[in-house]
């Protein structure tokens, strides 16, 4: 008889820190070789009253925690995590200084990220200079606040993902379902570039009809589903966040999937590695052979981590 266990269950029973694209990526690992463990969405802050590195003018939100990349680097370190992606946060706006301070802090052990605005003067111009001093792997572009959309169906956001795709940077959305379509187009049009889907899609509280328009991108090839910011229980129901990993792994395929998250400034090594665990009990349906590339295997030749 096959017993379930809860997920609290699971964390507490298993053993922390166990263990474009299409033919590249369905190539998979020497079988000799151990994947590693990559998070491929984190933030780092400088804080709120840091005079080299302070936030934007136009920050959609003031994070009061500092969370460094000295910080990340230790928990890292403790929790076994070979390397992470740092994600360039809004309250930054397109200052890219602390991105790179970061990335020249992680020593190859981090890539970034960066935040750019198609229709902002000079914010494009910064990425060739960038991208050559330090390991950038990917654009961020951002359509989540109804004020603050990108330019949709102008040559200006059609400017950033050829210059992403120039540079061989991956585009990465991070959007409510309802904005989606307007990034279909250029999916459709830079098919040879990677599209990075953040958070799951954001399917908690949206629509049927604008989730399933999100869930049919599994049909372009380019496209990667980010197993980050997963709720947590109480927010959502157990069942609910496992059915949206179900079908999203199902749709997407572990050669197609990463996963990101667990750390802040509040990290320690444990709940660093207890977060990889946490994701991993939404995986219990997939071989451990996919629950290994979605972790970390996916991301190290997607971000040619090692290489």
């Amino acid at each position: 008889m096959q017993v379930e266990l809860s997920r609290r269950e699971f964390l507490k029973s298993s053993t922390v820190g166990s263990c474009a694209l299409l033919s590249t990526l369905n190539s998979g690992l020497a079988a000799d070789a151990v994947p590693p463990r990559i998070d491929t969405h984190l933030h780092c802050f400088a804080g709120r009253d840091n005079a080299k590195f302070p936030y934007h003018a136009r920050a959609t939100y003031i994070p009061e925690e500092v969370a460094t990349p000295e910080h990340l680097l230790q928990c890292m370190t403790e929790a076994k995590v070979d390397y992470a992606i740092v994600v360039h946060p809004e309250p930054y706006q397109d200052d890219l200084r602390y991105l790179e301070h970061c990335l020249q802090v992680g020593k190859g052990k981090l890539k970034g990220t960066a935040l750019v605005f198609a229709d902002r003067e000079g914010s494009l111009n910064q990425l060739p200079d960038l991208s050559r001093r330090v390991p950038i792997v990917a654009v961020r572009v951002h359509a989540y606040l109804a004020d603050r959309l990108p330019p949709f169906g102008k040559p200006e956001l059609g400017k950033l993902w050829k210059m992403a795709t120039d540079l061989n940077l991956a585009v990465q959305l991070h959007f409510q379902p309802q904005f989606a379509a307007g990034f279909e187009p250029y999916i459709k049009e830079f098919p040879k570039t990677t599209v990075i889907i953040d958070h799951l899609g954001r399917p908690f509280g949206s629509t049927p009809e604008a989730n399933a328009a999100v869930m049919a991108w599994s049909k372009y090839g380019n496209t990667v589903m980010k197993l980050s910011s997963i709720p947590e229980v109480g927010m959502q129901s157990q069942e609910e966040i496992a059915a949206v990993i179900k079908k999203l792994a199902g749709a997407w395929g572990a050669d197609r999937m990463i996963y990101g998250g667990g750390f802040n400034g509040a990290a320690t090594g444990r709940s660093y590695a207890a977060a990889f665990e946490a994701a991993r009990s939404y995986m219990a349906h997939l071989s451990a052979e996919d629950q290994a590339k979605i972790l970390g295997g996916t991301a190290q030749k997607l971000f040619k981590f090692g290489s």
